[in-house]
């Protein structure tokens, strides 16, 4: 009898993720650094005064200064799903006893048919990543960093003693950009766990979550 040979396995995405592992609201890089997200609100500039326009500006240069460590701001558009609303909308429409309220609702529900019909509407967040990495990687060599990067024996477990000396530092990055913020009138929020995952699950599949939902925390598989 003939032996079956199984296929190779293909590796998995995680390989080339710059992620170790996401915990305590924090995620961890493959470098050993940690990063921390806020979500943050939004100005409408257009609509300010010009003194509001040139206080906001003045706000958000002395922002940039009082910083000695980088940032990164990323806007993240996303096409505005509203399948499960106008379903609901229909479930609400057949159990109306009102005459007058169901007709409205059905008015209601196909103007914002039409309106989603005609053109993708999209929903911009706004991000605030904030660094920790006390470990230089400068003395590094390019081959090694992307040794390190790509090969998956080496992703970085901190030990939990190191993490929390980590965390800390952070917690207080973390603090002085949201006081920064607030001092500007945006209001920010840390995202926690479950947060981060669905925000990196929806970056890399893009497609793919805008019909199934990430994995709940615990119900992660990672790779060893």
């Amino acid at each position: 009898m003939k032996s079956v040979r199984k296929p190779p396995r293909l590796p998995s995405t995680q390989r080339y993720l710059p992620i170790a592992e996401i915990r305590d609201d924090t995620v961890v890089l493959k470098d050993g650094s940690v990063r921390a997200v806020l979500l943050v609100s939004s100005v409408n500039f257009a609509l300010k005064s010009s003194e509001e326009q040139t206080a906001t500006v003045q706000g958000y240069i002395s922002f940039l200064n009082s910083l000695d460590f980088p940032l990164q701001i990323v806007i993240q558009s996303r096409r505005f799903i509203i399948d499960h609303y106008l379903a609901d909308l229909a479930a609400r429409e057949k159990t109306q006893m009102n005459d007058l309220l169901r007709i409205q609702m059905a008015d209601y529900r196909q103007f914002i048919q039409e309106l989603v019909s005609l053109g993708e509407i999209v929903s911009k967040r706004f991000y605030v990543a904030i660094p920790y990495s006390p470990v230089s990687d400068k003395n590094k060599s390019l081959l090694s960093r992307v040794s390190d990067t790509f090969a998956l024996s080496r992703i970085v477990r901190l030990k939990e003693a190191r993490f929390r000396e980590y965390r800390l530092g952070l917690d207080k990055r973390v603090a002085h950009v949201r006081s920064g913020l607030v001092a500007m009138g945006i209001a920010a929020a840390e995202l926690d766990t479950q947060s981060l995952i669905e925000l990196f699950y929806a970056t890399y599949n893009p497609d793919v979550a805008m019909t199934e939902k990430a994995p709940e925390v615990g119900k992660v598989e990672i790779e060893a």
